[in-house]
């Protein structure tokens, strides 16, 4: 029986395991809390930091495990593929190419030398050192940890004197003790997110979608609704296509699932992350709705040596939005509970996966580890589906004390 080695353990982690049991594998997880969800489904529980790269490998190495994967897990990515690297087993690309993807700094800096368009930004670790190139910047900046995910720790400043403070929230969410500091994009439509799929390199399953923010939570960058089909425009879809294989090729990339974030802004096409790893909010599950592409279990397949199934290019069938179910502002405290109107359930609603418990103590929406659970909707039009949305707080409600 081949074994599977999956880094972190949260609910985003299930399908991954039920996919992988399918397969006849035998699924060790891994982190430092042994509470986490995951860990009831595996077969085996390690407890180790997913960032200790060489206390992860030491485990792999006692298990004889026969692949790796972080899936919906940023922490986990870099160490993924250096256990994979020094076991000989499949992975994206090699330990260096991911530690470029995973880095904003480092991957900025990558995209700028190769002609890649990209914001003006910088990496800092000395959290001082900013305020000596207070002239470099176009302001307002966004500053960032340089090695977190699901919008932790970004924040807009719109002045130098309110740096200080960004600086402070990036590095707490940071892992590395990093931080970058990048110009301020104003969007042309809709920042996009989803997965994607090579095959030696080659881009062979695409998509984007529409990442809608709710500009009345805690952190008004953390995306609220991941909408496809895309309403970006087609030349901007191509170019971005053209763009993210050209990076495929020269970072090497082999086989394997990513998750790309890309943004239109001042007339030009941008790729702003791209992740050797499944996405979080489910966006790997939805797309298999709405492609009929199943990128999990390729993705699984891939990881353990055994041959992927055929990958095709599909059109998305119906509008689809993934909702991020979450505390505004006054939600705050214990939850009672999670209520959603029946009609909207019945005619709308394709899957609910409500993560959060009666009694939890909910806490504003800062960031994607915030989410109180996710649902898939389906439409039949996108005008459909901006009215149901836009009226989420009438049928979705919220209730604690």
């Amino acid at each position: 029986m081949k074994k599977l080695m999956l880094l972190g353990g949260s609910r985003y982690l299930l399908p991954v395991i039920e996919a992988a049991h399918k397969l006849g594998l035998y699924v060790i997880t891994c982190d430092y809390l042994p509470e986490n969800t995951a860990h009831k489904y595996s077969d085996e529980y390690v407890n180790v930091s997913i960032i200790e790269k060489d206390a992860v490998l030491e485990e792999a190495k006692k298990r004889k495990i026969n692949g790796i994967m972080s899936f919906a897990c940023d922490p986990g990515v870099v160490t993924a593929a250096y256990v994979a690297e020094k076991l000989h087993l499949p992975f994206q690309g090699s330990y260096e190419s991911t530690a470029i993807l995973q880095d904003k700094g480092l991957f900025r800096k990558f995209l700028t030398e190769h002609g890649f368009n990209c914001p003006h930004a910088k990496r800092y670790e000395d959290k001082k050192a900013p305020f000596e190139d207070i002239d470099f910047f176009h302001w307002p900046v966004i500053v960032k940890p340089t090695d977190s995910a699901g919008s932790k720790g970004v924040t807009k400043v719109e002045r130098p004197d309110q740096l200080e403070e960004a600086i402070e929230i990036a590095l707490d969410g940071s892992h590395n003790e990093s931080f970058i500091i990048e110009d301020f994009l104003t969007f042309e439509g809709y920042h996009s997110s989803a997965d994607y799929f090579t095959v030696n390199g080659m881009l062979k399953f695409v998509s984007y979608s529409d990442h809608l923010f709710d500009p009345e939570v805690a952190n008004p960058y953390t995306p609220a609704y991941i909408i496809w089909p895309t309403t970006m425009k087609n030349k901007y879809q191509d170019e971005l296509t053209k763009e993210i294989q050209r990076l495929m090729l020269l970072l090497d990339m082999k086989t394997g699932i990513y998750n790309i974030e890309t943004c239109v802004a001042d007339g030009k096409p941008y790729i702003m992350e791209v992740s050797p790893r499944g996405g979080g909010c489910k966006i790997a599950e939805i797309q298999k709705f709405a492609y009929g592409v199943d990128l999990i279990e390729n993705e699984i397949r891939k990881a353990v040596d055994i041959p992927v199934k055929q990958i095709a290019q599909t059109d998305c069938v119906g509008y689809w939005c993934e909702m991020v179910i979450y505390a505004k502002p006054g939600e705050s405290g214990t939850l009672k509970e999670i209520v959603i109107d029946s009609k909207i359930k019945e005619k709308y609603v394709k899957v609910i996966d409500i993560s959060a418990k009666k009694g939890d103590y909910i806490k504003p929406f800062t960031g994607a580890n915030m989410a109180l659970g996710n649902m898939f909707l389906r439409f039949n039009s996108r005008e459909e589906l901006d009215e149901v949305i836009a009226k989420s707080r009438d049928w979705l409600h919220i209730d604690s004390i």
